[in-house]
């Protein structure tokens, strides 16, 4: 195969002196290579030279390596960032996992106590959970998983382990709808249990407090009064905990005092809640009451011999001398 040539290299320039050149070439190659291969002359030449060069082949290699460190730094963040999620979604369930059971302890204890009440009270109640809420400048609503397959009425009252919550308004078949004492809608009839001042508290547009407005100037309301159930209209049990009185101020005409309440229920953290039900009215007179006395206890027992009482001796009369006659008669006048 015939090598193509450049007419105008001057290595191979045709003629002697194109041909001298390239041996003149080839014999210095030759003596510098072996000159450097048994006294490395050149090493010198050569190290001064890569230090020259290496710049070039670093910033040659900056653009890879600047890549390369940024596909690491940006995989070792997300897998930092992964990481730490999981780590605080770890936390944060078993944090989530302690409260829950200390609420369930907690929660459980106020229903066994509530229950208490109930059969103290001799009330009859329908447990319930909450699986729906409704809470909106003018609804403050639930929904609740019982309904009139349940024997669910319009009217019963809902509370939970720490008050009452409020009242059914709609029934369905299977689920109900409770209006919650905080609706602006809403109102229930109550007394200040220290004071025993009757009065009726209202829902109000904040979601969270209960209004108590037109109370007259002279009535004794103060911050921290616990408000009960007066009874009073015939839909709420009396003495169950409505609310905490929180703040105390005049209505703007001066006339009357209005107060803001804390309600006593857990409005936005009950879960299971209670509907009392309509006591039935026992027909027929009341039943007898139980004979009342001393504990069996300090009764005798029957089977213990009986105690022998002492004898008593009667005393013996002692005779009394008898008169004579001359004593008895009288003496007689002589005649």
């Amino acid at each position: 195969m015939a090598l193509n040539r450049d007419d105008k290299s001057p290595l191979f320039a045709p003629g002697v002196a194109g041909t001298l050149r390239l041996i003149v070439y080839l014999a210095l190659a030759c003596v510098l290579m072996v000159l450097d291969h048994r006294g490395g002359w050149l090493a010198n030449v050569r190290y001064g030279l890569s230090i020259l060069v290496e710049p070039v082949y670093r910033i040659a290699g900056l653009p890879s390596q600047g890549f390369q460190a940024a596909t690491v730094a940006f995989a070792d963040r997300q897998r930092l960032t992964e990481q730490n999620q999981r780590l605080r979604e770890d936390l944060l369930l078993a944090n989530a996992k302690l409260n829950r059971m200390a609420s369930v302890a907690e929660q459980n204890q106020r229903l066994k106590e509530l229950l208490d009440t109930q059969h103290s009270l001799s009330l009859n109640v329908q447990l319930a959970r909450l699986i729906g809420v409704d809470l909106g400048s003018f609804r403050h609503r639930i929904v609740l998983n019982v309904g009139a397959r349940d024997k669910v009425k319009p009217g019963q009252v809902v509370i939970d382990a720490r008050g009452v919550m409020g009242q059914i308004v709609e029934v369905m078949p299977t689920t109900s709808v409770a209006m919650l004492i905080t609706d602006p809608n809403h109102a229930i009839p109550v007394t200040v249990e220290r004071s025993g001042l009757r009065t009726i508290a209202y829902g109000s547009r904040a979601g969270d407090m209960l209004t108590l407005p037109n109370i007259p100037v002279s009535a004794d309301v103060q911050v921290g009064d616990k408000l009960v159930t007066s009874g009073l209209g015939g839909r709420f049990p009396p003495g169950f905990p409505v609310g905490e009185v929180r703040d105390v101020a005049q209505t703007p005409s001066g006339t009357f005092l209005s107060a803001q309440a804390k309600p006593a229920a857990d409005l936005d953290r009950s879960e299971d809640v209670l509907l009392l039900h309509d006591l039935a009215e026992v027909d027929g007179p009341p039943a007898p009451a139980p004979n009342v006395g001393p504990p069996a206890s300090l009764a005798p027992d029957p089977n213990a011999p009986q105690p022998t009482l002492p004898s008593v001796t009667s005393p013996t009369a002692t005779p009394l001398p008898a008169r004579s006659a001359t004593a008895a008669t009288p003496t007689g006048t002589a005649r």
